[in-house]
Parts: structure tokens; sequence; C-alpha cells
């Protein structure tokens, strides 16, 4: 049965639930207040689509990892002191989630989801021809100590359980992956390349796959602030919104809220407690200079917790995780991280005197896996809570949802990633 379905927010996530939704025969309005779709925390992350690397940051051994990244020159952790509730309890939160048993659970949710997104997005690649300077090459995770190259020892146990291919690698098969890092390889120890990783840039899939959903029928309001949800009972009655200067309500049959880090902050005069927090990342946009001293896919380095993606004829440099509510000040030493990575290993590929320095909201959930599914409203639906993987799950996060709201089982078990887990 055809519906009238609301999305809020024009993301990945907004963008992909309302594709989906059109798709099935939907009547779709998104709404974004922004001047166009994937300009927020879409706009320039790392561009990795990783179901390999899907894992929680609640693990065993996180919290001395934590201390320890904090007194790094270039640390890849930043607390900025704050009387924030909220931060607290999602800390707080995390921390109970430091365990072996729960890590485990947590990131096969993850990669579940993660790999059936992939698959979605293969196919929609097939169907549409959608182009985002793509590249199908892989992802190589690289360790400059032996104890992180020993580490990897857990991880790998997962994939191996969900059948994830994987290849543990030295010095020489992380230079044979990556050629441009001949040049450093006494740097080394070894590497987890996951050859079925992807990269891709967010924003310009976003686009395109905006552009495809409004020859759908997709009604966009860009520029529309979100001021409230409307409800009565156990339903949503519709969304206060404000544009050009004047007040409206909308409404539908179905709402569904992809507001990334705003979630909570629409929720929450609902009494809905999502537990999602915005953790701030940054990264730097540079063209390429020399295409032989530049990473033929992605590599993320373990020690700085950063990647560099090859975007076409640019390179992305991303990461640092900053712990500091909403703010969306551009800091200097986060760059001066991005940077330092960006010499040490690919030195003179890019041009970092015209790189573009960014950064974005990342909605984090203290378990790791994103909220995805149905409230106790019966109209209103969540799609948030992707962290750092919102790419990589954004096609089949917006088709299961979509399959939720048309009354079809989903075909990737969405039981365990609801409010109530």
């Amino acid at each position: 049965m055809s519906m009238k379905v609301i999305v809020l927010g024009g993301g990945v996530l907004g963008v992909s639930t309302a594709y989906f939704l059109a798709r099935a025969g939907h009547q779709v309005t998104l709404v974004e207040r922004q001047a166009g779709a994937g300009l927020e925390t879409s706009f320039a992350n790392a561009g990795e689509i990783s179901p390999g690397l899907s894992a929680p940051w609640a693990a065993p051994g996180m919290p001395l990892k934590a201390i320890k990244w904090l007194f790094m020159k270039y640390r890849p952790l930043v607390l900025r002191p704050r009387l924030d509730p909220a931060m607290l309890a999602w800390s707080l939160t995390l921390l109970r989630n430091c365990t072996a048993a729960r890590y485990g659970r947590n990131k096969g949710r993850m990669l579940r989801l993660a790999r059936y997104s992939r698959d979605c997005l293969a196919a929609l690649r097939a169907e549409t021809a959608i182009a985002y300077d793509q590249r199908m090459q892989g992802t190589l995770q690289l360790f400059r100590t032996q104890k992180q190259l020993d580490g990897a020892a857990a991880d790998i146990a997962v994939l191996d359980r969900f059948g994830v291919r994987h290849e543990l690698l030295d010095a020489g098969g992380c230079v044979a992956a990556e050629p441009a890092l001949a040049r450093v390889r006494e740097k080394i120890a070894g590497g987890l390349r996951l050859p079925d990783d992807e990269t891709g840039d967010c924003f310009l899939f976003t686009q395109a796959l905006a552009a495809l959903a409004g020859g759908l029928g997709v009604e966009f309001r860009h520029g529309a602030v979100i001021r409230g949800l409307r409800h009565s009972g156990e339903r949503v009655d519709g969304v206060l919104v404000e544009q050009e200067g004047e007040s409206r309500i909308l409404t539908a049959d179905a709402y569904v809220v992809a507001l990334g880090s705003y979630s909570p902050l629409l929720l929450r005069p609902l009494g809905i407690r999502l537990p999602v927090y915005p953790v701030k990342g940054y990264s730097l946009t540079l063209p390429i200079l020399d295409t032989a001293a530049a990473p033929q896919s992605t590599v993320m380095d373990e020690t700085y917790k950063v990647g560099i993606t090859r975007l076409g004829n640019r390179m992305r440099v991303a990461g640092t995780a900053e712990l500091a509510g909403y703010d969306l000040k551009l800091r200097q030493p986060r760059r001066g991280t991005l940077e330092h990575v960006a010499r040490d290993l690919f030195g003179g590929a890019g041009d970092l005197a015209q790189a573009q320095f960014w950064t974005g909201l990342r909605p984090m959930t203290p378990d790791g896996p994103p909220v995805i599914g149905k409230t106790r409203f019966a109209n209103l639906y969540l799609n948030t809570g992707h962290g750092t993987l919102g790419w990589t799950m954004s096609v089949g996060s917006g088709r299961a949802l979509c399959d939720v709201i048309s009354g079809r089982a989903p075909e990737v078990v969405l039981d365990d990633l609801g409010l109530a887990r």
C-alpha cells in the first residue's frame, strides 16, 4: 500500500531511505535545512566503504588505549571538558560495552549490516550506473608495530566467523598492495587487507542518488529548519518546519528521523532517549601531485587512526575523534595530525597547501551499531547512529528500513538494531 512518508535529514542515510521508499511506490518528501543533499557529515568523510573494518569503539583494552592517545603529540582522541550529562552517560555506557563478549556481539551486528549494504550498493550501481569516484581495490589497515599486528587476531577471528575475506600481510605484502608505501617500508610491521572493501566520494554519491530520487518523484524541501514533531497518543501528527521565514506543519502517514547527531535533540521532547552523541571528525581533501606517491585505495594508519583515501585525482585524509558536543570550529592542531600522517606515509603525493580543511559530527552510539527501525510511536521510524560507518552502511540501511515501513520483512536482520537492544 502506497503511503505518504516524510524523511527528516538530507545526508546519505536520509537520501538513501527516500530513494528506496520512492522506488517502492511511496510518496516521499525529504526535509533538509541545508541548500542541498549531503552538505553536512556526508560532505567530506573518509570515503571508505569498509565492511571489513566495521567494529565498535567499545572494545577490550579501549580505556587504556584512550588514555595513551590523549597524551600523544598527534593524538587520535581529543576530549574537550564540558558539563554535559549526555556525554557522561554516553561515555559510561561505552565503557560498559568494553568486554570481549559485547565487542564480539556488536561487531557481528555491524558486519552483518555493512556487508548487506555493500551488496545493495553493488546492485544499485548495476541498475543505475551511479558514479562517485568509486574504486573496488580494498582497504589496508596498516600496523606500525608488532604489538598492533599481534592484536589483529581478535578481529580476524570475527572476520573468519562471518566469512569476510582478509589477508594478513608482512611489510612486503603491504607494499605489494600499496606500491607507494615502498618509500616508508621501514615504518611498517604489517597490515590487514580487506580486498572486498571499496572507496568513493560520499558527497558525490549522495548528490547523484538525490537526483535519481527526484526522478522517482521525491520532493526535496531544502532550506527547511525542523522545529519539532507534533504527536497525539502513540502517533506523530506532523513536523513543524520553518522555511523562508514562514512556519508550517507538514503531515504524512509515516515519518523517518535520519538527522545524524541531531536526532536525539528532536526526539527528546517526545520522551525518546536516543543513545547517540556527536563525535567530531576532521578531513583534508587535496589534489594529487604525484600519482606514483599516492595510495591506490585506502590506507588506515592504526597508530593515528587516520585514513588516506584515493578519490579520483584527489586524496582524502580523515580522522580524529573529538568529544566537544556540537562545536563545529575548525581547530588547527587537528589539521596538524592529518598533515603529519599524510607526509609520513605519502609525502609529496598531494598538495597540502591547497587542501580543503573540513569537520563534521559523526553520530555515535556507545555500543557501536546504529539505531534502525520502529519507535513506540506507531508511525515514527529511526535511521541514525551510524557513527564513522554511515557511508558504509547507508544503502543497506535505507533499503532495509524501506522494507519495514512497507510491511515487508527486510533481507537483513534488524531486530537487534532497535532502541530496545
